[in-house]
């Protein structure tokens, strides 16, 4: 059994020496992602609600192109730049998350700084049915 890179023009592309996502079956690993435009590779603007949405699309889109959804997350971990902004995460993180039988486990925690000076990133863990 190999790993596989996972990578999709849906979600931005790595601004590292990272992939977007790996595949090691059963198991599906997506890298975090930030608030960022695939379509245009440009960070959205300073808006919590509107950037956990724009990450959440992302992680969808890398989760698509590993054959999985949101119903195969099994662990997000979330980073945000201030913990106050968790009522609007859990809000906006709660509606994706609505149809999915088990929540996935979840860690939230407050970081000095992200990439790109953004609000917030998200990663997860999924595994392939």
């Amino acid at each position: 059994m190999k790993a596989k890179q996972i990578e999709t023009t849906s979600a931005p592309q790595a601004i590292g020496p990272y992939s977007q996502g790996v595949s090691y079956f059963p198991f599906v690993f997506i890298s975090g992602q930030l608030p960022i435009d695939p379509k245009t590779g440009q960070l959205i603007e300073s808006d919590i609600k509107k950037q956990v949405n724009q990450v959440l699309d992302n992680l969808l889109a890398v989760l698509q192109a590993g054959d999985c959804s949101f119903q195969d997350v099994i662990r997000c971990d979330v980073f945000v730049k201030d913990l106050r902004d968790f009522a609007i995460v859990n809000q906006e993180y709660a509606k994706r998350f609505e149809q999915v039988t088990v929540p996935p486990a979840r860690q939230t925690i407050e970081v000095a700084r992200l990439p790109l000076d953004a609000l917030i990133e998200i990663s997860c863990i999924a595994i392939k049915r």
